[in-house]
């Protein structure tokens, strides 16, 4: 099982075609004060790609809850992650505050922003916001040949007006699309 396959099974809710690089895993995880954090959320795990790069930079004691809708990848992260750090719900992340149930020092998604409603996004970028502590950070990806897209240029805006701080990396060609990240800061 790929994440092709369960995209071509699932496309509406299963965003990507193909995993994640290594690199823009880096890219996702670098700059956020994980390795201070005590608890994390990843929203929208998949295949596990950048669930591996936050597991190595996590403290011992911290927590990683990874939230993904898709019941397939939920059962195949939970059973090839053997870290007593990580959980894995298998939920909504709009429904991120109550599955974590507690202040979160940082959120890394893999959620495919662009090709939900706008709606949807809206209300998990809130959620997202209401569970980070001040100062927390969120980081999400983007892919490059779509950054012009209304979707896109509607998503860079919405992050703009919830964070007090919004950086985009430089592009990670080592990808597939090629792809860039949003940095995010949580207002104090």
């Amino acid at each position: 099982m790929s994440i092709t396959t369960e995209f071509l099974r699932r496309p509406l809710m299963t965003g990507a075609i193909a995993a994640s690089s290594r690199q823009l895993a880096h890219a996702m995880t670098e700059g956020i004060d994980l390795e201070r954090a005590r608890t994390v959320v990843e929203l929208g795990p998949g295949t596990g790609a950048f669930t591996d790069a936050i597991l190595a930079r996590l403290a011992p004691d911290a927590r990683l809850v990874a939230i993904e809708l898709n019941p397939v990848l939920a059962a195949r992260l939970s059973v090839t992650r053997r870290d007593t750090r990580l959980t894995v719900i298998r939920g909504s992340a709009a429904e991120v505050a109550e599955t974590v149930g507690g202040p979160v020092d940082a959120v890394v998604s893999g959620l495919p922003w662009t090709v939900m409603p706008r709606e949807l996004r809206g209300h998990i970028l809130d959620a997202v916001t209401a569970v980070l502590t001040p100062g927390g950070r969120f980081t999400t990806f983007a892919y490059l040949h779509a950054a012009w897209t209304p979707p896109a240029r509607d998503l860079t805006a919405e992050l703009a007006c919830r964070f007090d701080r919004l950086e985009r990396s430089k592009a990670v060609w080592a990808n597939l699309p090629p792809a860039f990240v949003h940095r995010a800061t949580q207002k104090h």
